[in-house]
This record gives C-alpha cells, sequence and structure tokens, in this order.
C-alpha cells in the first residue's frame, strides 16, 4: 500500500522560522524568493519537497502557504497552489546532490549591486569564514543563462558548489539542511559587502584590498569541515581510519 504524503507539522514550523530570519536579513522584497527543504518518504527516492507556493513572499507566508511537491518532476503531492519558476533550479538540485537538504534562494542587493557593477564574476575573500562556511568555490551562472527555466545545465557544475550566484538575478545557497544553507547565505552576502566597502575605501586612500590567494582559499576549503563541525569531521576520520 502507498505510503500518503501527509504535512509534518514540524516541518512546517522550521520553514516558517527561517522564511522569518531570511525576511529579517533584508533579503526579501517581494513574492520571489524562495526556501526549500527536503524530508525523505519511502515511496519517493529523491524525498518530497515543502516550499512555498507561489503569488506570497517568505515575509508574509505562514505554514498554511506550504506545498509539498515531488523532487523529479513539479507535481504537487500535498497543498493545491502552483510553485513559481524558480522551484525547478531547486528541485534539480536535490536530485542531483543527495547530500543536500535544503536550498535557500534570495536576490540580495548587494550581490546584485557588486555583479552587475562590470566586476568580474568571481568570489574575491578578504576574510577568513567564506572558504571555511562555504566548503567549496562558490559558481557564476552568467546573466543570458536562464537555469530556472532551462535546469539542463546545473548537472555540469552543482557538484563542486554549495553557493550559486545568478548573475543579475540572485543566489542560491545549498545545505545538509536549512540552518547550513541560511549560514552559508549569510557568510556570502556578508563578504560582498564587506568587498565592496573594501575596494571603495581602497579607491579613495589609493591602496589595494588585501584579498586571499587562490591557494590560501583552496587550503581552507580542505579543512572547511574540521572547522564548522569538529564533531562531525572527528567521525568521520575515525571511520575511514578504521576501515
Amino acid at each position: 500500500m502507498p505510503t500518503p504524503v501527509v504535512f509534518d507539522p514540524d516541518i512546517g514550523r522550521q520553514f516558517v522560522k527561517y522564511a522569518r530570519l531570511v525576511a529579517a536579513r533584508g533579503y526579501v522584497h517581494n513574492t520571489l524568493g524562495n526556501i526549500v527543504m527536503r524530508a525523505p518518504h519511502p515511496d519517493f527516492p529523491h524525498g518530497v519537497a515543502y516550499t512555498k507556493h507561489a503569488e506570497i513572499s517568505l515575509e508574509e507566508m505562514e505554514a498554511a502557504n506550504i506545498v509539498i511537491t515531488d523532487v523529479p518532476t513539479s507535481r504537487i503531492l500535498w497543498g493545491e497552489r502552483m510553485t513559481s519558476v524558480g522551484h525547478n533550479l531547486s528541485r534539480e538540485i536535490l536530485r542531483l546532490r543527495p547530500d543536500i537538504n535544503a536550498t535557500v534562494h534570495v536576490h540580495d542587493d548587494a550581490t546584485l549591486t557588486l555583479f552587475s557593477s562590470g566586476a568580474a564574476p568571481e568570489f574575491k575573500v578578504l576574510s577568513l569564514d567564506p572558504p571555511f562556511v562555504l566548503g567549496r568555490p562558490v559558481h557564476f551562472v552568467p546573466a543570458h543563462v536562464d537555469v530556472e527555466a532551462d535546469v539542463s545545465s546545473v548537472a555540469g557544475f552543482i557538484a563542486h558548489t554549495n553557493l550559486v550566484v545568478l548573475v543579475g538575478h540572485g543566489l542560491t545557497a545549498l545545505g545538509r539542511n536549512v540552518s547550513e544553507a541560511y549560514h552559508r547565505l549569510n557568510t556570502f552576502t556578508a563578504e560582498v559587502r564587506r568587498c565592496i566597502e573594501a575596494e571603495q575605501l581602497a579607491a579613495l586612500q589609493g591602496t589595494q584590498p588585501a584579498y586571499r590567494s587562490q591557494a590560501e582559499m583552496e587550503e581552507m576549503y580542505r579543512f572547511a569541515e574540521r572547522i564548522i563541525y569538529p564533531t562531525r569531521a572527528d567521525h568521520v576520520m575515525r571511520e575511514e581510519a578504521a576501515e
């Protein structure tokens, strides 16, 4: 007998909690932007996806505005309202990355400003935080590529990143849970703001910002798990040593 898809109120409460946190950070300006959370289900190998339906903002939503969808398809499994086109990208990420269970997509002002200003599509880093928190390099999707309408190119890059910048559009942060996705989002946008201010101050003083080298960043990516999740990393290291 098939197991019915039912709404989990604990996931609903967590979803609304992070919707409020994202809105409080100033990421939400309208009904665009979303959160997706994966939940396991015995009849769906990829699990099921909790997300906000279209036509309401994360700022305004309540648990009643959550729908549950399939992951490989856009089929609504619980609820009635349709999702926005942006859900296609999150579903594809969950399908291709079984280690990822949440995404947060927003249209951040600082990110849009910096990478629409003519700045090169690369993530320059001043502080120690981003490589350790992100765990992998940032991936940039050119402005002329719409990976929400056509997700066919996602498979070519998603395994190598935990944060995707859609130039001229917004960004999507990935996490093993919604907390991790949220922290990665905040870490990236904070560093973008630091870079903008550092460039402005350096221009006034005739100096250059002290960006971290690529070699430094690669080294930090390697040790990200041990720095951010030392207990988890020690557990993995003990398992590997025992094999």
